[in-house]
């Protein structure tokens, strides 16, 4: 993302009264409207976790949507009546890389653009999040926060899922299995070094363990979830999502879409055994992926993958990612991960 510069930053670029909320100093430079055009927001900060609050509305009806970073979807679509405003918030993390962990570096600083079909930002302030609670990602490139369009990650969606005080580190990589995941010093051995007491940590890897034999899966997520916990952090399994791959009869009961590997390994049954051996919460992704997959049918879900993009039955578009990510956001709900005021649902 570009950087906005100083001759960028004045009110009549923006096409509407922009009022400057609150802000904090951070070396010198107030965190506010002034960092912003009506489309982007740059703010020089250093890798953290950042809570933002947002003030929108205009003269006119609109309707903004806020990214940030690569790619990652931090407020949903908001609505606002002519002459109205409406202050909403998010929790967002700032990281070097900005995207994947073994991708380029990005932008330094926060960068958020302003989207929607009518985006309209009245006010903006941007402060360190002094008492936020964590949801960190280890996961491959059906989770990540992937750097190009069409493809998208359900991690790099379920930000805007989650309210003010509760943000997404997704520490996801594209290809990784459960070998080079823990392999790779850019991987297991820097996101165990960031996990603090009381994160969450959410594991999905299966899909590139093709030809990880039974013992050798289980050891590693056996690993993962030890590791986890010597740091404090909150382990969570979570099966994978299905590869959109029907049977003639409408349903998804073969191996390559509930991820049986060519050693015939079952990587939800493992998961899941894992999960009750060790006491870890389980979201059973795979089970409720496979459900939303069956009910639309074989042409109602091609949309949510990149079928008609790519021919592509594994990744999924900004579509398909939502929709699991809300998934994702339920079964937090549903198992009592994340308090209910936490979580935005509808």
């Amino acid at each position: 993302m570009r950087r906005v510069t100083a001759a960028l930053l004045v009110p009549a670029a923006l096409g509407t009264a922009l009022t400057a909320a609150p802000a904090q100093a951070h070396g010198g430079r107030p965190l506010g409207i002034e960092n912003c055009t009506a489309t982007a927001c740059h703010f020089d900060v250093p890798p953290g976790t950042y809570d933002v609050t947002v003030r929108l509305g205009g003269a006119t009806a609109s309707s903004t949507r806020v990214t940030g970073e690569t790619r990652r979807s931090l407020l949903p679509e908001t609505a606002v009546a002519a002459g109205e405003r409406v202050t909403r918030g998010f929790t967002v993390d700032v990281r070097t890389p900005e995207g994947e962990p073994t991708g380029p570096d990005g932008t330094p600083g926060l960068d958020l653009a302003l989207g929607g079909s009518a985006p309209a930002l009245a006010g903006i302030r941007v402060t360190p999040a002094r008492h936020a609670r964590r949801i960190l990602l280890i996961g491959d490139s059906t989770v990540c926060d992937q750097p190009g369009a069409p493809y998208s990650g359900w991690g790099q969606q379920l930000p805007q899922y989650l309210r003010q005080g509760l943000s997404v580190a997704n520490h996801a990589d594209s290809g990784e299995s459960t070998v080079s995941y823990l392999r790779d010093a850019r991987l297991w051995a820097a996101v165990r070094q960031r996990i603090r007491p009381g994160d969450l940590v959410l594991v999905q890897l299966a899909h590139n363990d093709k030809t990880t034999d039974e013992a050798t899966y289980r050891a590693n997520l056996e690993t993962l979830v030890a590791g986890i916990r010597e740091r404090g952090g909150e382990p969570v399994l979570v099966t994978p999502i299905v590869r959109r791959w029907f049977n003639a009869d409408g349903t998804l009961n073969n191996p390559t879409a509930l991820l049986v590997n060519g050693l015939g390994v079952d990587h939800p049954a493992v998961v899941r055994s894992v999960a009750a051996a060790h006491r870890v919460p389980l979201i059973d992704l795979t089970a409720k992926t496979k459900a939303l997959v069956e009910s639309l049918g074989v042409d109602g879900s091609k949309p949510l993958y990149l079928y008609d993009e790519k021919r592509d039955n594994t990744h999924t578009s900004v579509h398909g990612a939502t929709r699991y990510a809300g998934l994702v956001r339920d079964e937090l709900l549903a198992r009592h991960l994340v308090p209910a005021g936490t979580v935005r649902v509808g």
